[in-house]
Formats: structure tokens, sequence, C-alpha cells
């Protein structure tokens, strides 16, 4: 893939703007029937990291639901026409995770869609970068844990019930900022290691009850998040700083995402997956 060029977009971004269009998995993806009847809830499924878990999945035999924020309609149809392309079903839900009773309502919402759950993928985050301590706003880093961090701890415990009854699993999105920290995204870096913490003891409470609990540290991936938060001259060539020396597609992290997923991982838990070009994960 060629080097990013500078640009910028408005937050949240969109996937449409983006240069070079990101995969997906559209049609790169080859599906092996490795979730075959899972029932799948993906936030932040609208765009990125989470429309490629959504087309791999249903690349895989996955019915879901995804999420998104209220602007982010537009990607999240885009959304569901590629799964319908891929032979799936999803249902789009239109939520802003931040509060414990917007989680209540896409839970039930799951519920009545699907029947119960299988796979939960946590992945909606918050993001935006600042250049010093003092620029970062209170209502931002207050957003931040919120989405990031609060969601992700509601939608487990509400689930937890769904979860036990199928010996499901939990799949969280956090990120090499949890072990290589940036100053410019302070807030973000420190609610991805709170999540990396979640996982870990999410797994041993929710270990006896059947449920698998882990999670997929992205590296820098190609994402309407990055020219939505980042000035464009830190876009610019975005990715290349990495030992691999180019930034991620998003279908190459949603691969991680399919195994952990699957019953080929039906022995793993606990743990984080690093999808990140040769950055280091511990």
């Amino acid at each position: 893939m060629s080097e990013i060029p500078a640009q910028e977009q408005e937050w949240p971004g969109t996937t449409a703007a983006l240069d070079p269009r990101p995969d997906h998995g559209e049609t790169s993806w080859v599906g092996r029937d490795r979730l075959v009847g899972k029932r799948v809830l993906v936030t932040g499924g609208d765009s990125g990291i989470g429309r490629a878990v959504a087309v791999t999945f249903a690349h895989e035999g996955a019915t879901l639901v995804l999420t998104h924020l209220p602007e982010e309609a537009d990607d999240a149809r885009e959304t569901v026409a590629a799964v319908e392309a891929a032979g799936g079903r999803a249902v789009a839900v239109a939520a802003d995770l931040r509060t414990h009773a917007a989680v209540v309502e896409v839970v039930e919402r799951v519920r009545g869609e699907l029947g119960g759950l299988d796979v939960l993928v946590s992945n909606a985050a918050f993001q935006m970068t600042h250049d010093r301590l003092e620029d970062f706003p209170p209502e931002q880093v207050e957003r931040t844990f919120a989405t990031n961090v609060f969601a992700t701890f509601w939608l487990v415990r509400e689930l937890a019930r769904d979860l036990e009854e199928s010996r499901g699993s939990v799949v969280v999105t956090t990120s090499v900022q949890a072990y290589q920290p940036a100053e410019h995204l302070l807030d973000y870096a420190a609610t991805k290691a709170a999540l990396t913490n979640l996982v870990v003891n999410l797994a041993q409470e929710l270990g006896p009850r059947g449920v698998r609990v882990n999670a997929v540290a992205p590296g820098p991936i190609w994402t309407p998040l990055i020219p939505a938060t980042m000035p464009a001259e830190k876009v610019e060539g975005f990715g290349t700083q990495t030992p691999l020396g180019r930034v991620g597609q998003p279908v190459e992290v949603a691969a991680a995402f399919v195994f952990l997923a699957s019953d080929e991982a039906s022995y793993v838990s606990g743990t984080v997956l690093g999808v990140t070009g040769g950055k280091p994960v511990f």
C-alpha cells in the first residue's frame, strides 16, 4: 500500500472520504464457516475495525447487530450493505453508549433481534489528540473514559447471563497505546490500559461460567478516526514508523477477532493479541 497522504476530516469522519480506500474484507476475505450460527454484537460497527469485523464475521456465517453514533448512519448503512453482500444479515442500531441506560436499551434490542448472544465485540471508541496536558478539555476526558471503558464494563455486565447461556465470548478492542502511550493521546492511551486490565479480570470472573474474554490490540490502522482526530501533518505517512513500515488495514485486524470469536480459540482467554505491524505488546 502506498504511503498515506496528508488529509483531515471533521469528526467523526467517513470512510468515503479516506484516501486511499481501506480494505474491510469485502472481497479480499475468504470465509471458512468458522462462525456459522453465531449471534454477534459489534459496537462501533459503522466503519474502520468495526466494519471489518462485521464483514469478515458475515463471511464466516455470523448474524449481527452493530451499533453506531447517530451521525455515523451513512457509514452504518454501507456496513449493512457489505454484510448483506457477504451473504449475512446485520441490523444497525444508533446508540451513544456513554450511559448505562443507553447500554441497557442496546442489550434489549440485541435480545429482540438475535434472541440471545454468542459474541460481544466491544469496539466503539473515542479519541482526540492534543499536544499538551493543559489542552485536554475535562469534557473530552470524561467522554473518552465513558465511551471506551464504562460502556465496555456495562455491556459485559448486562450481557453476562446471555453469554453464560451460550458459553460465548467477549473480544475487546484495546490498543498498542496501552503499552507505548503517546503524549498527544494521553486520555485515550489510559483507557486502553484500563481495558487491558479489565479483560484480564473479566476472564477470571467469567471463566468459571464458561465465557472467554480476550482483547485485540491494534497498532496504526487506516480508519476514519485517524484524519478525523489528528492534524494533517501527523496523518501523512501514518504507520510508516512500524517495523513493517506501513499502516495496517482494518481487515488485518479483523482476522484476530475472527480467531478469538471462533471455536479454534476455545482454550484462549485472558489474553491480548497484538496486531501492530511489529510494535511490541507487553
